[in-house]
């Protein structure tokens, strides 16, 4: 590397150098100046002002990450659909509009896919119920959507 290359690097490495001593300064002052008394209190779990009831160890339904998980998919997957409509013109001028027309469809056909395998295995529905088949009396999860309803009415 010549010199003028070096040169303007230096902030960058100077701004790196402070974000360090910074952090390191901040966490060797706290460690120092803040105050070690424990008590039974200050070792509670703090919820809102709430008193914690019960072990913090509960059942929590999966449902939510599962339709977090499936949410954030499909919503990072219809964001990388933009640029593509932003320069979908300029490929037409080019001559490859056929092309990244079909490979868009494609991309839409898997998501559309994905989102109907999700709707089809129930995970898209918040209310399910247990059955037993009729065969092995094996617990098979069904939804019941006339229960759902008369439940909501």
């Amino acid at each position: 590397m010549t010199t003028t290359q070096i040169d303007g690097l230096m902030p960058i490495v100077i701004m790196m150098a402070a974000a360090v001593v910074l952090f390191f300064g901040g966490h060797f002052a706290s460690v120092i100046l803040s105050p070690k008394k424990p008590t039974a209190l200050k070792d509670t779990a703090y919820e809102c002002g709430e008193e914690a009831v019960g072990s913090a160890w509960s059942a929590f339904n999966v449902r939510f990450y599962v339709v977090g998980l499936i949410f954030i998919i499909f919503d990072v997957e219809s964001v990388l659909m933009f640029p593509v409509a932003t320069v979908f013109s300029e490929m037409v001028q080019q001559g490859h509009g056929l092309f990244i027309l079909t490979e868009f469809l494609i991309f839409i056909g898997i998501l559309v896919t994905g989102i109907v395998y999700c709707w089809k295995k129930g995970d898209l529905d918040w209310v399910r119920s247990y059955q037993v088949s009729a065969r092995r009396n094996q617990p098979t999860v069904a939804v019941k959507a006339k229960e759902v309803k008369k439940a909501s009415a």
